[in-house]
């Protein structure tokens, strides 16, 4: 999950990373008051998670009110690269002497924390990794032993900073590894981190937080029903029930548990000639809840001309999973062909539930997915 910048600096702010002064808008009006507050000139930055966001307009310096108006308002009608903004984040305007850069991330291959830091902030990373590697230093962090003094100093020798600036960079340092772990985040970082007539202020900030651990942020977590960013409607809902959820581009719709057994029930189907039109793994143990909120999920996807169910029943109770079924086509209202594979615990409980509402079930997974296959291509 991606953050906004406001969003990023507002957490910066209370981790001692110094930050410009600044709020957030949601139409011209606001604007405009917001810059009445923080005075001109000032910095209206377009909060949309897509790159290269100031080469495409969605980052202007504005000297008076009526330009204030005419840039938001024509930020807010067109957008950044094809992306409606829906906030504002207007700021105060620094007098910069110098950017820098620094990040921190991990190396997956070391396992290992990261801090990326640069003389050279303000462009995109991947352009000095390009042109000027060596201008790029690494200062790794085993996390069993975490973050030691000496890992700060070496931040700070290599941007080559007056003493004074060099303590300031430390403390932001730390800040980036303490968000680091107390977010669960992949990445922090500052660019350009700035040097003004007022110190270090950090004049942009992006953050991701790993989706897995969205559970512990349940702000976070709650932000996505208001505002789903880059994931879909369907991710999110996935998000909120506890199920792993992936788009495709065919017409049936794939539930299975686990992660193992759902990708064989796709290689399946299309091993037979059909064509999946989604990865939807309900997980372990799943209640007769979650499997009602994913078949409801796939009923509602006008894409999907049959469902092929494909459970294989250790810690997930087949009865479980047929109350989830029935539970969905009774709420949706809506009827799909639907196929359903149902073996292992409690399987002869789920069998029956199934019966009872008329519901065909397979003990072989080979003969449900060429039936599944056989019903799309008759319809």
């Amino acid at each position: 999950m991606r953050l906004y910048e406001y969003e990023g600096k507002n957490i910066f702010s209370r981790y001692d990373i110094p930050v410009p002064k600044g709020s957030v808008a949601s139409s011209v009006e606001e604007v405009v008051k917001k810059i009445s507050e923080i005075g001109l000139p000032a910095v209206l930055k377009a909060q949309v998670l897509v790159g290269g966001r100031g080469k495409a307009g969605g980052i202007k310096l504005v000297r008076n009110i009526e330009e204030a108006k005419h840039v938001s308002e024509h930020l807010f009608k067109t957008g950044v690269k094809g992306v409606p903004v829906k906030k504002i984040l207007v700021e105060e305007a620094v007098n910069i002497i110098k950017e820098y850069y620094i990040s921190l991330t991990i190396d997956r291959s070391l396992r290992k924390y990261v801090y990326l830091v640069s003389s050279e902030g303000g462009v995109d990373i991947e352009e000095i990794a390009a042109s000027k590697p060596e201008a790029i230093h690494k200062i790794y962090i085993d996390p069993l032993v975490g973050l030691r003094d000496y890992h700060l100093r070496r931040v700070a020798e290599s941007l080559n900073l007056d003493p004074e600036n060099s303590k300031k960079i430390q403390i932001i340092a730390k800040g980036l590894y303490k968000i680091m772990t107390d977010y669960d985040a992949d990445l922090v970082e500052i660019n350009p981190l700035a040097l003004t007539d007022k110190g270090l202020i950090a004049l942009d900030s992006k953050i991701t937080i790993d989706d897995n651990a969205l559970f512990r942020h349940k702000d976070l977590e709650e932000s996505l029903s208001a505002d789903p960013r880059e994931f879909t409607e369907e991710e999110v809902i996935a998000k909120k029930h506890g199920f792993s959820y992936v788009s495709l581009e065919g017409d049936i719709g794939i539930i299975g548990n686990g992660a193992g057994l759902t990708m064989a029930t796709l290689d399946l189907v299309a091993h037979f000639g059909g064509k999946p039109a989604n990865f939807l793994d309900i997980g372990g143990g799943a209640s007769a809840e979650r499997v009602k909120a994913a078949l409801s999920l796939l009923l509602r996807d006008k894409r999907i001309k049959a469902v092929f169910i494909n459970v294989y029943g250790g810690i997930t109770r087949c009865d479980e999973v047929a109350r989830g079924i029935i539970s969905a086509l009774e709420e949706t209202g809506i009827r799909k062909p639907l196929v359903v594979r149902l073996v292992g615990t409690r399987e002869e409980e789920g069998r029956k539930i199934l019966e009872e509402a008329g519901i065909n079930y397979f003990i072989n997974d080979d003969e449900a997915a060429e039936h599944v296959v056989e019903l799309v291509k008759n319809l």
